[in-house]
């Protein structure tokens, strides 16, 4: 209880209302709190004053500190349990899902986030063992495309995709810097309709550790995905690791 006394002190602190300003108060208190995450102020893990003892030291209604910490829910910037706590997560941490097949980009545009890309590899390559994966001749050619995927110029993934061009020889004459799943959709002869999918747990490698800024290997997500068309044929094969401190994945499930 005096530990949480002394958080609530110390954030309320840090917090200035203006209750003659435009701006409702609990926009202004979302904005500072959201300020104090980011900058690292509040960190992950820091356990945030009650509603109820949050409104007496800032004088404002209860309904201002539920709708502000609505709003940093929202954002996956806090989360509250059963029992009232409230704590702040790691900043940009996204939570995504596993429900349906879908590339990078179109994940981003649903998360509300600009993609980007920067390629470290196109080549047409042919490797015995991949095309044994595809079901194809030891000798035919595979598209290899290496890139680092961004969310809002934040390095989000590093992803390195192999794609059939015996099926999609479409992919080699077209332009492939934004979205590849669009450019099969609207210019290849076959589509990806499912996918099977596995996660694993990984640390980075070099590559993505200097890519995503970490000065040591840091628990990353490994996704490995073998997309094929309605008739089954293997189209897209993709080992994508994305850094563990932003990414979070949820896969529904009915019993």
């Amino acid at each position: 209880m005096k530990k949480l006394e002394e958080n609530t002190a110390c954030i309320t602190s840090l917090v200035t209302l203006h209750k003659d300003a435009p701006e409702p108060l609990y926009a202004q208190l979302f904005q500072q709190l959201e300020t104090l995450i980011l900058n690292n102020e509040l960190k992950p893990g820091t356990l945030l004053p009650t509603e109820t003892a949050f409104s007496e030291a800032l004088n404002v209604s209860k309904i201002t500190i539920k709708r502000s910490y609505m709003e940093l829910r929202n954002r996956k910037l806090i989360t509250s349990n059963r029992k009232g706590g409230t704590t702040v997560l790691t900043p940009g941490r996204l939570d995504t899902h596993m429900f349906k097949l879908r590339g990078f980009t179109q994940e981003m545009h649903e998360l509300g986030m600009t993609p980007s890309s920067k390629i470290l590899e196109q080549s047409v390559i042919q490797d015995r063992g991949m095309a044994s994966m595809f079901g194809l001749n030891s000798n035919a050619s595979l598209l290899k495309i290496e890139r680092i995927r961004y969310g809002n110029e934040k390095p989000l993934s590093h992803e390195i995709a192999w794609y059939n061009l015996h099926h999609l020889p479409e992919l080699q004459t077209i332009d492939l810097s934004e979205s590849i799943y669009q450019a099969i959709q609207q210019h290849c002869k076959h589509s990806l309709d499912w996918c099977e999918q596995t996660v694993e747990a990984v640390l980075s490698n070099p590559i993505e550790n200097q890519a995503f800024g970490f000065t040591a290997s840091q628990p990353c997500l490994l996704i490995k995905r073998r997309s094929y068309s309605q008739e089954g044929i293997l189209l897209e094969y993709v080992e994508g690791t994305f850094r563990g401190d932003a990414y979070a994945y949820r896969v529904k499930m009915k019993g």
